[in-house]
């Protein structure tokens, strides 16, 4: 009894000390993911592939995984590896609320938001969260640190575009009107009255409009679905306006301008920079000739400052998809992935990447900030996160996109900029 006793205790020891072997060869691997578990950095991306805009979606969430991919392959975040959470949430509000929930269970420290009806949804959460949000919607109301301190995107915001587009084309084609000096230019806007993006400038752009002394006519509504907007056109031809403003994205634009170009309304075109890119001309043919629109970045294979990587990413992660299809879009989703690495990078040195860190250590840092790709120096401060007070327009003409102008509202308008206009 004795002697099985012992065979049972000295088998038991056996047994803790295989366990014992097997624990202490395994500690080393456990204790290694988890610190590479720890280093990795977690970052959302919500983006719109099959949905309203996915027109122009699909391009920018390619250009943010390929950025990804370059920041991560060029030394991450002080040596930390991003690891990226990107999803298709299909331009539905809800779903934007579904995912932001995930990105929270899944810990991550910033997020790369995409529309404006959701982004400004999500804006109070946001801020109670501390949560660094760099969306793809560039709305003014974004900008105003009192009510959404955590949003931040690194591009001229809406309002501007709009501002700006208006002062170009005042200065630039309106004095070679036939009726300058006789009259008031007169203008008119197209766009998506329920889409809280596309209708997200039109208070700043009549509010310009007035600024400079323009007759304004009625509104008209066009869904970013549309593929027959004769309707309107008929309406604005009782107008007459000189030109007109678009905030769709481009395949409306191009079949409201289409529309324009065939039933002869002869106004001229300025659009916010979502309806202007490389398709534009493909998809409204003739009718793009002379069209104006804002771009505050470099378009796709532009001479600027990273877009060789830009380039050499596209190839190397989608070699699938022809480089003559890529748009300005793809630049877009890179601006906004190396904007928010260089706020992790300085965060990161600071000594954190809590939300609050992010925040303060890390974009309200940023002070004439060149990030490349043709995009104006970026200035965040902790009140006014309009990053961008210039609006670098652009005209399709003779097959190509030329610069015709660089409007500096806060230049021109210093003492409107500094005390009415943000958060419009």
């Amino acid at each position: 009894m004795k002697s099985r006793i012992l065979v049972f205790l000295m088998s038991l020891a056996l047994i803790a000390g295989i366990f014992s072997i097997y624990a202490c060869g395994e500690k080393p691997e456990k204790k290694e993911k988890a610190k590479l578990a720890a280093e990795e950095i977690q970052i959302g991306s919500l983006n719109d592939m099959t949905g309203a805009t996915s027109d122009v979606g699909k391009d920018y969430a390619l250009g943010i995984a390929e950025a990804v991919h370059y920041i991560n392959e060029s030394g991450g975040i002080n040596g930390k590896l991003i690891k990226l959470h990107q999803f298709d949430y299909g331009y539905r509000i809800p779903e934007a609320l579904t995912k932001y929930n995930l990105f929270k269970q899944l810990k991550c420290v910033a997020i790369l938001g995409w529309g404006t009806g959701d982004t400004e949804a999500l804006a109070p959460t946001v801020a109670r969260d501390k949560i660094p949000y760099v969306s793809a919607s560039y709305s003014g109301h974004l900008c105003d640190t009192a009510k959404t301190p955590y949003n931040l995107f690194f591009a001229t915001d809406y309002s501007t575009q709009a501002r700006g587009l208006i002062t170009a084309w005042f200065d630039t084609k309106w004095p070679k009107n036939p009726d300058y000096g006789k009259r008031k230019p007169r203008i008119a806007a197209c766009y998506m009255f329920a889409s809280a993006f596309s209708s997200a400038s039109i208070k700043a752009y009549k509010n310009q409009a007035e600024l400079l002394g323009f007759d304004i006519g009625p509104d008209q509504d066009v869904s970013l679905f549309a593929i027959d907007t004769k309707s309107q056109i008929l309406a604005l031809k009782e107008f007459k306006p000189d030109v007109v403003l678009h905030t769709n994205t481009v395949m409306s634009v191009a079949a409201t301008m289409r529309d324009a170009y065939a039933l002869k309304l002869g106004a001229d075109h300025i659009i916010k920079n979502w309806g202007f890119d490389e398709n534009l001309p493909k998809l409204a043919a003739a009718a793009a000739e002379g069209a104006i629109g804002c771009a505050p970045w470099a378009f796709f294979g532009q001479d600027a400052p990273l877009m060789d990587k830009v380039i050499e990413y596209a190839e190397k992660y989608n070699p699938g998809i022809p480089l003559e299809k890529r748009t300005i879009h793809t630049v877009q989703g890179w601006a906004s992935v190396l904007g928010l690495a260089e706020a992790l990078k300085r965060a990161d040195k600071a000594g954190g990447l809590s939300g609050e860190s992010i925040l303060k250590n890390g974009f309200e840092t940023m002070v004439n900030y060149e990030l490349g790709l043709g995009i104006a120096p970026v200035t965040f401060k902790e009140k006014d996160h309009r990053g961008q007070s210039q609006a670098k327009i652009y005209e399709w003409k003779d097959s190509k996109f030329t610069l015709l102008a660089e409007v500096d509202l806060k230049k021109r308008w210093p003492d409107k900029w500094e005390n009415e206009w943000l958060g419009w």
